[in-house]
């Protein structure tokens, strides 16, 4: 496996700065925030596009450091009811990764409202009371897969060959299921962006999702989560306090190795291996 990081984990950085940090570390690739959460102050998509020469310029900065782009990541939601600029955005990175030869895209499934007419985000996460399901029903059907569908075409026109769904809350695809549910609709363009810090607050098993993923893992970040158990004793693992209030949360994502140590990650990585997996380990800070 290779070591790299993502580029927003030095997002105060200029980005001759990032890539000159990135150097010295002696990491091996970044993967480069292009759009939707991120402000992408290393990557100005809108001047890349179409621009071969500006790409030439933006690959060499890598060249000359001895740095792979790992991948384009445009994590949102690209299924926002009232902001369809993020859609729009994922289809340009998507593009951009075509026109610049990069095979992976990271990014979210996206997660739509409830029902038409709704102007929120609606994410389910229980079977009761009966409505959830058809609001489940909805979103996938009228949603989700039609709109990935999209995505497809987009992407074999593009070249792009993997899209690696983070599985990531708030979102339709959010664990080893719902990834399986859309690529069965979809097929193997769509793959985990396997993140073990959000199975770890999710209450999941990230060693048993690498096995069970297998082939499936197109990408994975290595982000660590803090479990609070006395916290996490009374107020669950559904946590929607402040995500700077560390000590009355139930979990909080925290720097790689303080939540679980070199053991868990050694056999974390030797999961992955033995599924297949041989790709980016990119931290994400």
């Amino acid at each position: 496996m290779k070591l790299g990081f993502v580029s927003d984990s030095l997002g105060a950085m200029s980005f001759k700065d990032m890539m000159d940090h990135a150097a010295r570390m002696g990491v091996q690739g970044i993967e480069v925030n292009t759009c939707g959460w991120s402000t992408a102050p290393h990557c100005k998509m809108d001047d890349l596009l179409g621009n071969p020469a500006a790409q030439k310029a933006f690959q060499r900065e890598f060249d000359a450091r001895d740095l792979e782009i790992i991948s384009l990541n445009a994590n949102g939601n690209p299924l926002h009811p009232t902001d369809p600029k993020q859609a729009e955005d994922l289809k340009k990175t998507i593009q951009l990764a075509g026109e610049m030869g990069i095979k992976t895209v990271c990014t979210m499934s996206g997660l739509p409202a409830g029902a038409a007419g709704d102007v929120m985000p609606n994410w389910v996460v229980s079977s009761w009371p009966p409505e959830t399901q058809e609001i489940l029903r909805y979103q996938w059907e009228e949603k989700l897969i039609p709109f990935w569908q999209e995505i497809k075409s987009l992407a074999k026109a593009a070249g792009v060959e993997r899209i690696a769904l983070e599985l990531h809350g708030n979102q339709c695809v959010y664990n080893v299921p719902s990834l399986f549910k859309l690529r069965q609709a979809i097929g193997p363009l769509i793959g985990a962006n396997l993140d073990p810090s959000h199975l770890f607050w999710m209450g999941a098993d990230p060693l048993v999702a690498a096995e069970r993923l297998g082939e499936a893992v197109y990408h994975v970040h290595a982000k660590d989560t803090f479990l609070n158990a006395p916290v996490q004793a009374t107020t669950s693992l559904l946590e929607n306090g402040s995500l700077m209030d560390i000590p009355a949360r139930s979990w909080s994502y925290i720097t790689l190795g303080f939540g679980h140590g070199e053991e868990w990650w050694r056999q974390f990585c030797y999961r992955l291996k033995m599924g297949g997996y041989d790709g980016w380990l990119a931290i994400e800070h």
